[in-house]
C-alpha cells in the first residue's frame, strides 16, 4: 500500500484543503504516515501571507529531501498559496521537487502524484525520471461547488471545517491572498447544508467552522430578506441541523458586517461565544494606507455591539505593527484600541512586504528594530489582558467540547469552551465528543484547567 505524508502551514482554509487532498489519497488506497521518511508521496500545503511562512516551508521541504533516510522514488509536491504565487520558480529553489499545485488545482494532485509514483516504481529506482515536469497552473474560476469535495475528518474528531466560499475582492494593500485565491465566489447554500448534514450523520461531528477569506460576504449579491442577509440565513439554516451542537465562522471583515449578524448572537444559541475579528490597526490613517475601507470607530462600535448582544463573547484579532509610514502616534492608537476592546487574544505580526502588493512599493518602510519593539510592547499588553480575562473564569463552570487526550499529558482530556478557550480536564472522564460541564479551577496564562462536574 503506497503512503502519503502531508504537512500544512497557514490558515484553516489550508487545513480544509489538506483534508480534502488526504481524503482523495485515502480513497485511492493510500495510507497516511506521520513521518516523511516513511512516505511514497510527500506534500506540503503552504501559506504566502508572510515571508516567514514561505521560508519555513521551503526550509522544511529542503530538509526532508536531503534526509539520508528519504526514499529515492518519493514524489515531492508543494501545494497552496506559495505555489500559486511562485509557480515554476519553486523548481529552481528545490531541484528535487516534482509537483507544484496552485490553490485551484487540488483535484489534480492525486492523479499527478500517483501517475508519477507508478512510473518511478515501474522503471526502477536506478532509472531516474525527469523532475519538475508537472505543474498545476491556475484554473479559470470554476463553479464554486466544484472546488469543494467531501473530506474525511481526522479519526475521532468531533469538529470539522466547511468551506462556504473562496477568494477575496478586497485587495488590501499588504495582502497577497486575492492573487493566490482568486475572486470571491460562494457555494450554493444547499451544498453547504448537505455537507454539514453528512458530517453530523456519518462522522459524528458536533461542531463546524464555516470558512471564507471574508466569510460574512457570503452570498453578498443575493437580496436581503426580512432584514437578514445571505450569511445570516445560512447560519440559521445550519443551526437547524439536528445533532449539530456548535457553529463557528472565520474570518469576518468590518465591511459587510451588518446589524443582522450582530443580532444573530441573541437568538442562535449554537453560535459559539467567540469571534476572530481582524482589526489590523487602530489608526484611521494606517487603515487608509492598508486599503481597509472602514474607520476605527466603526470597528470599535461593532465590538461593543457584539458584546452587548452576547455578554460572554470572546473577541480575538489580527494586528499588523510596523506598516509602512506607521508613526509612534499611529502605533499608540492601536495600543489604545487593544486596551479598549480587551481582546481575549491577538495575533500580532510585524509587517512583511509581499511581492506584487502596493505596500511593498511604499518608500517609508519601517526598520526592523522599530517593528520588533512595537511587536514586543503590544504582545505584553495583549498577554496581560488575556491572562486577566482567563483568570476571571476561575470558579466558573464552562461547557466544554471534549476533543481527546491532552497533548502534554495523554492521561488527561482536553477540549474547548464556547469561547474557544483551551481547557485541560484534570479529573473526570467525560466522553470524547460530548459537551461536558467543567468547573475551572486554575488558569496558567492561556490554558485553563478544570474538573468535570
Amino acid at each position: 500500500m503506497p503512503s502519503l505524508f502531508i504537512k500544512t502551514y497557514g490558515c484553516q482554509m489550508n487545513e480544509r484543503d489538506s483534508e480534502q487532498v488526504a481524503a482523495d489519497f485515502l480513497a485511492a488506497g493510500y495510507s497516511l504516515v506521520s513521518s516523511p521518511e516513511q512516505a511514497d508521496v510527500v506534500l506540503m500545503n503552504t501559506c504566502s501571507v508572510r515571508e516567514k511562512a514561505e521560508l519555513k516551508a521551503l526550509g522544511k521541504m529542503g530538509m526532508i529531501m536531503a534526509s539520508p533516510e528519504a526514499r529515492p522514488h518519493t514524489v515531492y509536491g508543494i501545494m497552496g498559496c506559495m505555489s500559486q504565487s511562485l509557480g515554476r520558480s519553486l523548481f529552481r529553489e528545490l531541484p528535487r521537487l516534482d509537483i507544484v499545485a496552485g490553490t485551484q488545482r487540488y483535484r489534480r494532485v492525486l492523479p499527478l502524484c500517483d501517475s508519477l509514483l507508478k512510473k518511478r516504481l515501474s522503471v526502477g529506482v536506478g532509472q531516474p525520471l525527469r523532475r519538475g515536469a508537472q505543474l498545476c497552473e491556475t484554473d479559470p474560476i470554476p463553479r464554486a461547488q466544484d472546488l469543494i469535495r467531501d473530506h474525511l475528518p481526522p479519526s475521532g474528531s468531533c469538529s470539522a471545517f466547511v468551506s462556504i466560499m473562496q477568494g477575496c475582492d478586497m485587495h488590501c494593500s499588504y495582502c497577497i491572498v486575492p492573487s493566490t485565491r482568486g475572486e470571491e465566489r460562494s457555494r450554493p447554500m444547499k451544498d453547504i447544508l448537505d455537507e454539514v448534514r453528512r458530517l453530523v450523520e456519518n462522522n459524528g461531528i458536533k461542531e463546524v467552522t464555516l470558512l471564507g477569506q471574508i466569510v460574512n460576504r457570503y452570498g453578498r449579491e443575493e437580496p436581503v430578506i426580512d432584514g437578514r442577509g445571505a450569511f445570516v440565513r445560512l447560519l440559521e439554516a445550519v443551526h437547524e441541523i439536528p445533532g449539530l451542537e456548535r457553529i463557528r465562522f472565520t474570518s469576518p471583515h468590518p465591511i459587510g458586517f451588518r446589524e443582522d449578524l450582530v443580532r444573530a448572537y441573541t437568538y442562535l444559541p449554537k453560535l459559539c461565544s467567540h469571534i476572530h475579528f481582524p482589526m489590523q490597526s487602530g489608526s484611521d490613517r494606517i487603515l487608509r494606507l492598508m486599503r481597509r475601507p472602514y474607520k476605527q470607530s466603526k470597528y470599535l462600535e461593532l465590538c461593543h455591539a457584539m458584546r452587548a448582544a452576547r455578554p460572554d463573547l470572546a473577541i480575538t484579532t489580527d494586528i499588523i505593527v510596523g506598516f509602512p509610514g506607521e508613526t509612534e502616534e499611529d502605533y499608540l492608537l492601536t495600543r489604545a484600541a487593544v486596551e479598549e476592546v480587551q481582546f481575549d487574544n491577538a495575533f500580532i505580526f510585524q509587517y512583511s512586504p509581499r511581492r506584487g502588493t502596493p505596500a511593498a512599493e511604499m518608500t517609508d518602510q519601517i526598520c526592523l528594530r522599530e517593528k520588533e519593539a512595537r511587536n514586543h510592547d503590544l504582545l505584553a499588553v495583549v498577554n496581560r489582558i488575556a491572562t486577566a480575562r482567563n483568570a476571571a473564569l476561575v470558579g466558573s463552570t464552562q461547557l466544554v467540547l471534549v476533543e481527546g487526550p491532552s497533548k502534554t499529558n495523554p492521561n488527561r482530556l482536553q477540549g474547548r469552551s464556547s469561547q474557544n478557550k483551551p481547557i485541560v480536564i484534570t479529573s473526570g472522564s467525560p466522553a470524547i465528543g460530548s459537551i461536558a460541564p467543567i468547573r475551572i479551577a486554575e488558569s496558567t496564562g492561556f490554558t485553563l484547567y478544570g474538573e468535570a462536574v
